[in-house]
């Protein structure tokens, strides 16, 4: 890679019109920035990726984040006290 060119911004214009250059050009030389006042950044998945932490599993997140030491009153009984919509009133 010799030496490192001083890096560009690609206008958006540039960037629809030479997407596939933008992408070779992330995997190969890093990230590319796209735009001026709002900047955007592309780069490969897996660079982003492994810079990401790992996701745990929706069972071990909820088991680490279920509120501890709160009292919720359950109501005992199943039988609904609010009215079915669309439900006509002689089925029931």
């Amino acid at each position: 890679m010799g030496q490192s060119q001083p890096h560009r911004t690609w206008t958006v214009a540039e960037a629809k019109a030479r997407l596939s250059e933008i992408l070779r050009l992330a995997e190969a030389e890093g990230p590319q920035h796209i735009g001026t006042r709002k900047s955007f950044v592309v780069v490969p998945a897996d660079a982003w990726y492994s810079k990401q932490p790992p996701r745990k599993p929706l069972g071990q997140w909820l088991i680490e984040n279920t509120p501890r030491g709160v009292n919720l009153e359950i109501p005992r009984d199943r039988e609904s006290r609010r009215p079915i919509p669309f439900v006509d009133s002689q089925e029931r």
